[in-house]
This record gives C-alpha cells, sequence and structure tokens, in this order.
C-alpha cells in the first residue's frame, strides 16, 4: 500500500509541473511591423484600417498580435528606414506596402538576414525578386492587368473616340498595366483609340483634378473617355468635369479602380461611368491568412491573387 502511494504523489507531481509549464505559454504576444506607402491614399485608409480590424478580432486569451503602423509619406528612403527599425526591434512578421516596389530586394535582403518573413502587398513587387528569398517572402494583391481589361469592357459598349489616360505613377506594375489592358480591351473589340493626354497623377486627388482641367482645357470635346487609375485621381477627374460645364454619362465618360464607397453612390446615381472593385477587405483577410502561415512556420507561395470586379449602375 505504501508503494502504490508513493506512485499516486509522484504522479500527481508530475501532473501539476506539466500544468504549470504550459502556463508559460499564455499572453504570447506576436509583434507585426506594417509599412503603408502613404496614409493619405483612400484604397490603402480602408486597406489599413481593415488589417487593424481583422488581426485585433484574431487576438485570443493567449495571443496577442500588436501592429506598429508606420507612414511611408511617398518617400521610399523614409520606408525603407521605418522597416530596418522594424527589423532592429525584433518584430516577428513585416507587412509591407512599398513607396517603391523596384525597392523590394533591399527589404527581401535586410529580413532574410534577421529570419524575419515578409507579405507585400497592395504594390506588386517584380517577380524575380520574391525569388531571393523564396517561401518567406510573398505577394498579396490583384491582378492588376485584369482591373485595366474590366476598366476598357466597362467603356468598349459605350461610344468612343478620344481619351485621357490619367496614371497613377509609370514605375509601379499596378499603373502600367490597369493603363494598357484598359486600351487593350477596346482595341481588342475593333475600337480605334485615339490617346489624346497620358500624364502621371501619382493616385493623388488633387493631382487628378488638375489633370483633367488641363485637358479639358487643351482639347475640349476631343475628350471623351477619361480613364482613371485609381479612384482617387478620379474623383479629381470628376471635379474637373462638374467646373468645365460637361455631364458623366451624357458627352464624356470616367471610369476608375477601388471602388470606395463615395465612388459606388456616385456610379449608382450615374455621376460616374464605372469603377472597378478593388477588394480591400478580401486583400487584408487573405494578407493576414498568409502571415498567419508564416507565422506559424510553413512556407508560402509566391503570389497570393484577389479578383477584381466589375461596378457598373445597377
Amino acid at each position: 500500500m505504501k508503494k502504490i502511494s508513493k506512485v499516486l504523489i509522484v504522479l500527481m507531481a508530475l501532473v501539476m509541473f506539466t500544468a504549470c509549464g504550459s502556463s508559460k505559454g499564455s499572453n504570447s504576444t506576436v509583434k507585426i511591423g506594417v509599412a503603408i506607402y502613404k496614409y493619405d491614399d483612400n484604397f490603402m485608409t480602408v486597406y489599413r484600417n481593415k488589417l487593424a480590424e481583422l488581426f485585433k478580432a484574431k487576438n485570443t486569451d493567449t495571443v496577442t498580435y500588436e501592429l506598429t503602423f508606420q507612414d511611408g509619406k511617398g518617400d521610399q528612403a523614409e520606408q525603407t528606414n521605418q522597416i530596418q527599425a522594424f527589423i532592429t526591434q525584433g518584430v516577428d512578421l513585416i507587412i509591407a506596402n512599398l513607396v517603391d516596389p523596384t525597392a523590394s530586394p533591399v527589404i527581401i535582403n535586410a529580413a532574410k538576414s534577421a529570419d524575419i518573413p515578409v507579405v507585400f502587398i497592395n504594390r506588386e513587387p517584380p517577380e524575380a525578386d520574391l525569388n531571393i528569398w523564396a517561401g518567406k517572402t510573398t505577394y498579396v494583391g490583384a491582378d492588376a492587368r485584369q482591373s485595366g481589361t474590366f476598366q476598357g469592357e466597362i467603356i468598349a459598349d459605350l461610344p468612343n473616340h478620344g481619351d485621357v489616360m490619367i496614371v497613377g505613377d509609370p514605375a509601379n506594375v499596378d499603373a502600367q498595366y490597369r493603363t494598357e489592358y484598359s486600351i487593350k480591351a477596346l482595341t481588342d473589340k475593333g475600337y480605334k483609340v485615339n490617346k489624346l493626354l497620358e500624364q502621371r497623377g501619382d493616385w493623388d486627388q488633387t493631382k487628378g483634378q488638375e489633370i483633367a482641367a488641363a485637358a479639358l482645357a487643351q482639347f475640349g470635346n476631343k475628350v471623351e473617355v477619361i480613364f482613371s487609375n485609381n479612384d482617387g485621381m478620379a474623383l479629381g477627374a470628376l471635379q474637373a468635369i462638374n467646373s468645365s460645364g460637361r455631364t458623366v454619362g451624357k458627352d464624356i465618360y470616367l471610369v476608375g479602380v477601388d471602388a470606395l464607397d463615395e465612388v459606388v453612390t456616385l456610379v449608382n446615381s450615374g455621376k460616374m461611368t464605372g469603377t472597378v472593385l478593388n477588394d480591400a477587405a478580401g486583400q487584408a483577410a487573405k494578407a493576414i491568412e498568409v502571415a498567419q502561415q508564416l507565422l506559424d512556420g510553413k512556407d508560402v507561395e509566391s503570389h497570393y491573387i484577389v479578383d477584381y470586379v466589375k461596378v457598373v449602375k445597377q
């Protein structure tokens, strides 16, 4: 009987020790650095708010996701310093919306040296760069070629002669593809496109207004379509159109990309021709899903694509 009693005591002690040991893993904090190219970008404001919301929803009694956001202010040098600070601070993961996607090798190599995986969002780095650290570096976003094609298809069934292209940033692959494929969608359907102007607007509403106003002043009624690489610049173009005395849907067409709430309302009221949904919520959810795989030590694919959706008047 005494032997059994001693065995029971030892077993109980082991159980108590194990339970006590498991409590050490409670309340762990996962630190994530999030670099946004520019806070005052309409779409990225929606995106970063969604990231914060969805990560907060993942918090439990045992795990807390601590996000540190930084505003790159459209300056790649400043953003690179911000990301280097994340690395120095020892974050567990970096989410990067780069000012200049061609700067990705510097970011990837620095993160690789510290064994910190990277999820690039919204602005796609060159594929060769993602291969620098395959499995631990990825891009989550949409295929900009699809958005450009959808813009062109929205216009394709409408009379079209002369157009103006307001380009976000010629160095950005999204701007390049949206510009190229919106026109390609028209020419593929047999339209002869007369491009009156193509000018850089840096995704900015004020610049969109200035470019459209200058184009309307220079070309007058020859401008029949304005393609904008994003909704922010399209809103600026709409201001210029209204100020010039012209009317969207009557004597000019205007399309953007992002499907911001304000723009969807304008489309449904006939004050804009159309836009293309750049799904911030869907992309944020996918980015978090992929980030979690990396945090769990798993390898990931180089690309995760979320489809665009045409938005026209219902």
